[in-house]
């Protein structure tokens, strides 16, 4: 019997297929795959705790105790809003940066190895697509 894939089911798997990749990678970064998201989406900028719980998609508590080790590991640091005192910004340590310029580096590779196979036409056009399907999604993970 022939399997049938469509587009919800391929998405799926693809989601799975690089949600290991990234834990994988990550475990060789010495990053959970939490710390390693967090990195990835402070990469450009420095962010406050309410925009980061927003972009992770998590609940001010678990981001709480994410930055808590993060910080205790030395990859961020938390500074004060000088406008707001009851406010923080997280921010990127020089080894946090490294750490998710090596994640960043490792995981792009990976994924590009995923496409390597397919003609230069069909990569286009899944990027094309890629493109379109998260235009309205904050940029994460840059290349």
């Amino acid at each position: 019997m022939q399997e049938t894939l469509g587009a919800a089911s391929g998405m799926v798997r693809l989601t799975f297929l690089v949600q290991n990749l990234y834990a994988e990678i990550g475990r060789g970064c010495d990053l959970t795959v939490a710390q390693a998201q967090m990195l990835c989406t402070l990469t450009d900028r420095p962010m406050g705790m309410a925009e980061l719980s927003g972009s992770l998609g998590l609940e001010r508590s678990s981001l709480t105790g994410l930055v808590d080790r993060a910080e205790h590991r030395g990859l961020v640091v938390r500074e004060a809003v000088p406008q707001d005192r009851r406010a923080v910004n997280v921010s990127l340590t020089a080894a946090g940066a490294d750490a998710v310029h090596r994640f960043h580096a490792q995981l792009t590779e990976r994924l590009d190895k995923l496409l390597a196979d397919l003609p230069a036409r069909e990569r286009d056009q899944f990027t094309r697509t890629l493109r379109r399907i998260v235009a309205d999604v904050p940029p994460v993970f840059a290349d």
